[in-house]
Parts: structure tokens; sequence; C-alpha cells
């Protein structure tokens, strides 16, 4: 079992840089894939980014692709997503997931066995 902590939401103007945090303890961090989803006020959860176990391979939202990169330190148990260009659209509870017995997880919820509690992060205009 593992447990997510995410970090690093809050309130920036648009154009603004955040860099999420998600701290995982529990099982060993490096056997599992990882991924970011944010759920928008009155939309459904919708898939962000997504890193295999090792790093080397990563997948984005065609919405954020070119302003959010994702990223993980195996030594230090944590995945980030750096945000750059922040607009409204962009303002959501993001979430932090890990998936089991997969290399590389992608996109699709299904495939994330643990979640965190979320942290918001809002954009004004």
């Amino acid at each position: 079992q593992v447990q997510l902590v995410e970090s690093g939401g809050g309130l920036v103007q648009a154009g603004a840089s955040l860099r999420l945090s998600c701290a995982a303890s529990g099982r060993t961090f490096s056997s599992y894939a990882m991924g970011w989803f944010r759920q928008a006020p009155g939309k459904e959860r919708e898939f962000v980014a997504a890193i295999s176990r090792s790093g080397h391979s990563t997948s984005y939202a065609d919405s954020v692709k070119g302003r959010f990169t994702i990223s993980r330190d195996n030594a230090e148990n944590t995945v980030y997503l750096q945000m750059n260009s922040l607009k409204p659209e962009d303002t959501a509870i993001y979430y932090c997931a890990a998936a089991e017995g997969f290399y590389f997880a992608g996109s699709r919820d299904s495939n994330y066995d643990h979640w965190g509690k979320g942290t918001l992060v809002t954009v004004s205009s």
C-alpha cells in the first residue's frame, strides 16, 4: 500500500508558475507508475500527465503540453508537476495517482490504484 500527499497548490495570476509535489510513503516508490489528474468545478476528472517507473517515459494532455512537466525523484519518493504559463482554465483540484503492475500507466484513470486527496490550484485572470 502507498500513501500519497500532494502539496504546492495555491492562488496565482495567469502566466505564473507553480510546482506541485506528491510525496509517497509505504511500498517502494519506484515500483509505481505515476500520474497527475485534475478536476475543475462542475467537471469530470481529467488526465494531466503521466510518468513511467524509471521516469524515462512521459505523456501529457494536449491542453498542458509544452507548459507542464512531470518528473520524479525515486530517491526522494516524490513526483512533481511543474506548471508554467498558467491559465484560468487550469483552475482545479490536482490529484496524484499511483499505478501497480504498470511500467507506464498512461491517461486511463482506471489504471491507477492509489490516489491522494488533492491540492487546489486557482488561477486568476
